[in-house]
């Protein structure tokens, strides 16, 4: 027994008492005992990896919902308000996902809680952010998807952090923060006060507004439904993002107050103002210099000129329609000469309306001379993007099967233009069932399932801009040029 007892004292010696429990979990708990003698409520949830995909093929969602396949969503998926439960069809998607709680990734909250993310920041990567979206609304009896951002994000440029502190350049990734997502000033105070005292420095601190102005707070079956996304793209180390992915170290709280509060409601926050009043329209001759050397390339075939337009509508709270999930951070295009304009019937019957079809379809066979080619100005080179990227979805599922983007984009175009000292700033990339050995060429699957697009089925093209350094919010679409494609097939 003296042996055990020397061994664990000399073992507790070599590993430190700092290591012989979780800090952060110690953290969390002091947290959460914090906001309850404050007198609230306070039920744990969870953050997960929202697997559009998977919920698709399982037939959990009726489609992908406009996937973007460089980004593996995560979202909070948080506990019903003390008393209620969670819609049976919404806790299938939890259950599907292995979530195993009484938490909802579509979620109501009143006009005195909060939801609070509390843990680490992704690692490195190209970008993340924290995006609250309006889900549902209810109409006089008719409920409506939206799907629609409620102002900025908290990313990766304007995040408080330890690593990041007050907003401060330095290292967003990897690190403590404190997300508090509510409608009301003084439940806010309360709540970075219970974190303080439970030791988190002062300086982590973001605050997601749900305005009350523009929202229908509550907690009854007609009251508005919410998410927030998590999007972080492009890990540096991909197996670090997985890591995170699988094991987020970070949690969510649904805080309640037992008492009636008085409310301090917040105002809409100012939003980030898009646009430098620098453009990318130096580079049009260049652009169309860049077309007409594709077409000359491959004059042996027909060629048809695809249709480009905004893929989402930036009032879709406003005009009641679904909106696609946009986020302030990011400029949206798609090969369709049409910009969505949906009335939507509530989850989950969504797939009344995401029927919405390019126009014109465009499907894509095996044959080597049958292609598309993406081609326009590489955004991240010209400083209006972080990272840009051109996407191939299935119509029919609004499935997201593969991105290629700006890091592939580099000296591509050169091979068309290699006297123009421009061609550094455009880019030109196949996209086809069989790249023939072509090395700047996406294969486009056709399977398994949603990760696949059939031989016979319609196909669309997304292109993303995320990300302007200079406003840490979207490039705006006055300054950008937008990127093209061309659809090849053989003579008849």
């Amino acid at each position: 027994m003296k042996f055990y007892i020397l061994f664990g004292f000399i073992l507790a010696l070599l590993i430190g008492p700092g290591l012989a429990q979780d800090p952060t979990i110690s953290d969390v708990n002091a947290f959460k005992q914090a906001l309850e003698k404050d007198g609230f409520t306070v039920q744990q949830g969870a953050v997960g990896f929202f697997d559009v995909i998977k919920l698709y093929d399982l037939r959990v969602l009726p489609n992908a919902l406009g996937n973007n396949p460089s980004t593996k969503y995560l979202t909070y998926f948080v506990p019903p308000a003390p008393g209620q439960k969670v819609p049976e069809e919404i806790a299938k998607i939890a259950a599907t996902l292995g979530i195993n709680l009484e938490a909802a990734a579509f979620w109501n909250l009143g006009p005195d809680e909060a939801v609070v993310f509390v843990g680490r920041t992704p690692p490195e990567c190209r970008y993340f952010s924290f995006d609250l979206q309006l889900v549902e609304r209810t109409y006089g009896n008719e409920a409506r998807w939206i799907l629609s951002n409620i102002g900025d994000t908290v990313n990766n440029l304007v995040i408080n952090t330890e690593g990041t502190p007050n907003g401060a350049a330095g290292n967003p990734f990897n690190q403590t923060t404190v997300i508090v997502a509510t409608a009301d000033r003084g439940i806010d105070q309360r709540i970075q006060a219970a974190a303080l005292s439970a030791g988190y420095p002062d300086n982590i601190f973001n605050t997601k507004v749900l305005p009350s102005s523009m929202l229908n707070l509550g907690v009854e079956s007609n009251s508005d439904k919410f998410l927030i996304a998590m999007r972080p793209a492009f890990y540096k180390d991909k197996q670090a993002g997985d890591d995170y992915l699988n094991n987020t170290p970070a949690t969510v709280f649904r805080v309640t107050p037992n008492q009636t509060t008085k409310l301090d409601p917040y105002e809409f926050p100012n939003l980030r103002v898009r646009g430098t009043g620098t453009t990318e329209f130096d580079l049009m001759d260049d652009l169309e210099q860049l077309r007409m050397a594709i077409l000359d390339t491959y004059s042996n075939l027909s060629a048809t000129e695809l249709p480009i337009s905004m893929i989402v509508p930036l009032d879709g709270i406003q005009r009641g329609i679904n909106a696609m999930g946009p986020a302030n951070d990011a400029c949206s295009l798609w090969t369709s000469n049409l910009t969505i304009y949906s009335p939507t019937p509530s989850f989950p019957d969504l797939s009344k309306y995401y029927d919405f079809q390019p126009h014109p379809t465009v499907t894509l066979g095996n044959d080597t001379n049958e292609f598309i080619i993406v081609y326009g100005v590489n955004h991240v080179a010209t400083e209006k993007a972080t990272y840009s990227s051109a996407t191939v979805y299935g119509a029919a599922g609004w499935n997201g099967v593969g991105t290629v983007h700006d890091a592939n984009f580099n000296g591509t175009a050169e091979e068309y233009l290699p006297n123009n000292p421009d061609a550094k700033y455009l880019y030109a990339y196949k996209i086809a069932r069989n790249c023939n050995g072509d090395l700047n060429c996406f294969e486009v699957p056709t399977g398994p399932g949603a990760y696949g697009i059939a031989l016979d089925q319609p196909l669309m093209i997304f292109w993303r801009m995320y990300l302007e350094k200079a406003t840490k919010t979207g490039p705006s679409y006055s300054e950008i040029v937008y990127d093209r494609a061309i659809k090849f097939d053989p003579k008849t």
